[in-house]
């Protein structure tokens, strides 16, 4: 079976490696850990093709120890005690280096059954993940590692290795291959940062190619077709996911209709308007709030209209929601207040009702107390009478502030004509 380009191209050295300077450049922080020998148990945490398994390979073939790969996809605890058998015998008198691949997919008590292993020394672990390790991987393991960050690879950074594929593929064939820069370039940005992805989409533009007297032309048709929905980095599920969301919702508190529209292009490309509609939703209530509380209920009409309309007609109700949301003033008065007010009641122990808010109840001979005594507000001018309505204890807790916009100040003015009418 033909070796894939992606593993025919990969890096020997760390010198090679595309991308990752933060942390592989001389006097880094990787770099002088691996140049030093004694290798920590480690964790490389980034999305797919940017070299974390490329980095581990590099470690393990200038180290002395006893290498082990595992995927965290196919594993179980028996393949873990299967390495763990050979703790000791002859041959792993360095130690014992573990790559586990993917280990965000096996669960807490596989993670679990390393921990005395990385511990003591044992088993020296290199894990990788696409998922962000602090919510994937269990604190144990956390704790007793070092987590190293790898970021997508730059377009600049790309061009060179995708030349050097076509390159490598040429020399293979004998075949010259023609590409222009503009191709590589597309190439580069199309493929959102990955380079084992960079590589497929070169093999597949060579196979796509027109073969005339021994040269291969890649077209720019046959690239646009192949790269069309690399750039993608996307999974519903994954990082990614919430980093869209994440980045909507806060270019949207931030008043940034643009940045707003551009994530949420992303998320509607990826067919994921569920997602989306729900955000919209939560931002309405959570940032716009009582700054123009019609905002939810324009919101919701348009969430109402795209999930009927479906995609492609659902990005027309989606785009102005956002840009209603976006342009709006902005108002977080709602959201502190019911999460002060959330906070006391959790950590609080149950307080009484004020006896005047209970409903009718029979009050027994004796009582110091008798009638409910609630004062009906309607009955008073303005429709308003002040009475306790806090439980004793927080008699004076205040959970809401009037924010400073027109709506919430209009209301502050007529609160405080409430009060004063009552002199």
């Amino acid at each position: 079976m033909p070796v894939p380009l992606a593993d025919r191209i990969r890096p020997k050295t760390l010198d090679d490696v595309v991308g990752q300077e933060h942390i592989l450049a001389p006097n880094r922080p990787l770099r002088k850990i691996i140049e030093s020998g004694t290798i920590p148990n480690m964790i490389f945490y980034g999305p797919s093709g940017v070299g974390k398994t490329t980095v581990a390979r590099i470690i393990a073939e200038n180290c002395n120890m006893t290498l082990h790969k595992l995927n965290g996809t196919n594993s179980s605890v028996s393949d873990i005690k299967e390495v763990v058998s050979e703790i000791g015998t002859f041959g792993t008198e360095n130690g014992i280096l573990l790559y586990l691949d993917e280990i965000q997919y096996l669960n807490k008590k596989q993670q679990q059954s390393l921990l005395e292993y990385i511990e003591n020394g044992d088993i020296t672990l290199i894990a990788s993940t696409t998922e962000n390790p602090y919510f994937s991987v269990y604190n144990a393991v956390i704790s007793r590692s070092t987590v190293f960050e790898f970021k997508p690879v730059t377009v600049e950074q790309l061009i060179p290795a995708i030349k050097r594929g076509f390159r490598l593929i040429s020399e293979k064939s004998g075949n010259k291959i023609a590409v222009t820069d503009d191709i590589c370039r597309s190439i580069a940005y199309g493929c959102g940062g990955d380079v084992r992805k960079a590589m497929n989409t070169v093999e597949l533009c060579v196979l796509c190619g027109e073969i005339s007297d021994g040269k291969i032309t890649v077209t720019e048709e046959s690239m646009n077709m192949l790269i069309q929905r690399s750039n993608m980095h996307y999974d519903r599920n994954g990082d990614q996911h919430y980093d869209i969301l994440s980045a909507l919702h806060k270019s949207i508190r931030g008043s940034d209709e643009n940045a707003a529209l551009h994530y949420a292009a992303r998320l509607i490309e990826a067919g994921d308007i569920i997602s989306l509609c729900r955000r919209l939703l939560c931002i309405a209530a959570e940032d716009i709030g009582l700054a123009y509380p019609q905002a939810i209920t324009v919101t919701k009409a348009c969430v109402d209209s795209a999930l009927q309309l479906g995609l492609p007609e659902a990005r027309l109700p989606i785009a102005e929601a956002i840009i209603l949301l976006a342009t709006a003033p902005k108002s977080n008065s709602a959201y502190i207040a019911i999460n002060s007010a959330m906070e006391d009641v959790r950590n609080s122990d149950a307080f009484d009702f004020p006896r005047h808010l209970q409903n009718c109840h029979f009050d027994g001979n004796g009582a110091e107390i008798t009638g409910q005594n609630y004062l009906y507000p309607h009955n008073y001018p303005n429709h308003y009478v002040k009475q306790q309505y806090l439980p004793d204890a927080l008699t004076d807790k205040i959970y809401y502030q009037f924010g400073d916009n027109k709506q919430e100040q209009s209301a502050l003015l007529y609160r405080q004509k409430l009060l004063n009418d009552l002199k």
